[in-house]
């Protein structure tokens, strides 16, 4: 297992706040998000958790979960309920097989992409829907098409992925459909177009790249060839403020959504980085987090949150939603 990425999420969710507002107000108005219901728990069975980290939707509305350090080392399926699916994936180098599966993103095909820390020869794996293994790529290194710590994956609307290289290289690849490397940009540092610790990825419906720079608690915003167009966040508790950021989505309308693990709460902002509205606090409740991290929208603006210290899944609706989605 490869310690410097487990051991920054073990550390992300032993962060606490006590200065966090458990409702959602917004300075658009009424714009709030209510607890909906909850999946999950400790085990390494199917529907529970070791330490889940990411979560992504298909077209047809499943859920896929990424568990970093399951025994089986797995991606589990659900529907919006909450109903386990199915599962894939075991302990191992080889085609379908993980160490520590981490990032993951569905393109519009519902392909199913997953990044691995510490796999020699397969840190970017792609699968059908169920699990069929289609393709991988990514050797361990400092050059190009290699990964020290491949973590936050994404897909536009061409097929490109996008990777973050967490760690000792501090950038992000771009490969075309075929894990054919293509072009890559960032290094380590505070500047623009530069990295601390780079976790998750965006790419919205115009091709344009959102980081999580969460060494430097700020997103940043480049074209698809990775020139910097803006950023936002700093450290603190304060609204747009960061205490290491995790997770990041986008939803039908265009707001994008961010998990702030050390503020144990999700914040939700404009594509320019003005902030709309959050929500969360520290602790095990309902509505409460205990390291927040990856996260997903659907359609109908229900977000999807990875809660990794307390094994679960939560969902929550807008407030222009009154009933649960089915």
């Amino acid at each position: 297992m490869d310690s410097r990425i487990v051991t920054f999420f073990v550390l992300a969710v032993v962060f606490s706040s006590s200065m966090i507002l458990n409702g959602a107000i917004s300075v658009y108005g009424a714009d709030q998000y209510s607890f909906v219901r909850k999946w999950g728990s400790y085990g390494a069975v199917a529907g529970k958790f070791s330490q889940p980290i990411e979560i992504a939707i298909d077209s047809k509305g499943y859920l896929y979960v990424t568990d970093l350090t399951a025994v089986t080392h797995d991606v589990q399926k659900f529907t919006k309920n909450g109903t386990y699916v199915t599962s894939w994936g075991f302990l191992g180098f080889g085609p379908g097989r993980f160490t520590n599966p981490a990032g993951l993103t569905v393109d519009s095909s519902d392909h199913v992409y997953v990044t691995d820390n510490g796999n020699p020869d397969n840190g970017i794996q792609k699968f059908t829907d169920n699990g069929t293994y289609i393709t991988g790529w990514g050797t361990v290194g400092l050059q190009p098409g290699a990964f020290i710590n491949p973590s936050g994956i994404g897909v536009d609307s061409s097929g490109n992925v996008y990777v973050n290289d967490f760690g000792e290289n501090n950038r992000v690849q771009k490969f075309d459909s075929n894990g054919d490397f293509m072009m890559q940009w960032g290094t380590v540092g505070r500047n623009d177009g530069q990295f601390m610790n780079p976790t998750d990825i965006l790419v919205d419906p115009q091709g344009l790249v959102y980081v999580v720079d969460s060494g430097n608690d700020r997103i940043q915003k480049f074209d698809g060839n990775g020139k910097f167009i803006s950023k936002w966040g700093d450290s603190g508790r304060g609204d747009g403020q960061f205490d290491r950021p995790g997770g990041i989505a986008i939803d039908s309308s265009g707001f994008i959504y961010v998990s702030d693990i050390g503020n144990n709460r999700v914040q939700k902002f404009t594509v320019d980085g003005q902030f709309v509205t959050k929500w969360g606090s520290s602790g095990s409740g309902d509505g409460q987090f205990n390291g927040p991290m990856g996260l997903t929208v659907d359609p109908s603006g229900y977000v999807y949150v990875v809660d990794i210290g307390n094994k679960r899944v939560q969902v929550f609706a807008p407030s222009n939603q009154t009933t649960a989605n089915p």
